[in-house]
């Protein structure tokens, strides 16, 4: 973790405080005075502010049932913030793993702890994401296969990693991925000749939505550790 990220976290104080802080020479690691907030810091260094010795509040773990016409952003922008859901402390603190479309509903997993988000994001990874979709036309038995092998997407040199397709209806169908990439799932569907209607996360690599819209809850630390890996 980020020198000023460590001090925010065990302190009240914000970012520009702490770097503040650190530029004054008030901050030790190791009985080093560090004056770069980008220096990182681990668990088991001895990190001191004035001589006091802090301690990180506990990273958080939380999964969100995001409605439609929100976005994942910590701020309000054309619409309104998911974040407004919340009723914790320290917001400015969080960050989602994997956003979602404006127009896109279902699950969402916000943290504070960058290292985890980072293994449920990066495609390498390979943590699923499953997704409801509902389509404008009915859907060709042959695409099941064609998503297996990847999906060429307009403006990409690499076919999409293989997904998982499973048809519900002519009309409906469960998709899992193991990439992110910019409206990848839109943009696949438009690859066979097909459009996206509906779009809903229903599960991230195991761990399923399980509260209504607009609501949320921590994750169990079975759950936190199920996505660490």
């Amino acid at each position: 973790m980020r020198l000023d990220k460590f001090i925010c976290k065990s302190t009240n104080l914000s970012r520009t405080q702490a770097i503040e802080q650190i530029h004054s020479g008030s901050v030790s690691v190791n009985s080093v005075i560090i004056q770069d907030e980008a220096t990182q810091v681990h668990q088991n260094n001895t990190v001191t502010l004035n001589g006091e010795a802090l301690q990180a509040r506990p990273f958080r773990y939380i999964l969100l049932h995001k409605p439609a016409n929100t976005i994942c952003s910590n701020v309000d922008e054309v619409y309104p913030s998911l974040f407004h859901y919340l009723d914790v402390d320290n917001v400015s603190e969080l960050h989602i793993a994997g956003r979602l479309d404006a127009d896109t509903t279902g699950m969402v997993l916000i943290t504070d702890d960058g290292r985890w988000s980072y293994n449920i994001t990066t495609p390498t990874n390979l943590c699923a994401k499953v997704y409801r979709v509902g389509l404008s036309r009915p859907i060709a038995e042959t695409s099941v296969e064609r998503f297996k092998q990847g999906i060429q997407l307009q403006g990409e040199a690499q076919l999409t990693h293989p997904a998982q397709l499973s048809i519900i209806t002519p009309n409906e169908v469960l998709l899992s991925i193991t990439q992110g990439k910019f409206h990848q799932v839109k943009r696949m569907f438009a690859a066979v000749g097909n459009r996206v209607v509906s779009l809903h996360r229903e599960a991230i690599g195991g761990v399923h939505l399980d509260v209504d819209v607009e609501q949320w809850r921590y994750l169990s630390e079975s759950e936190v550790q199920q996505l660490s890996h």
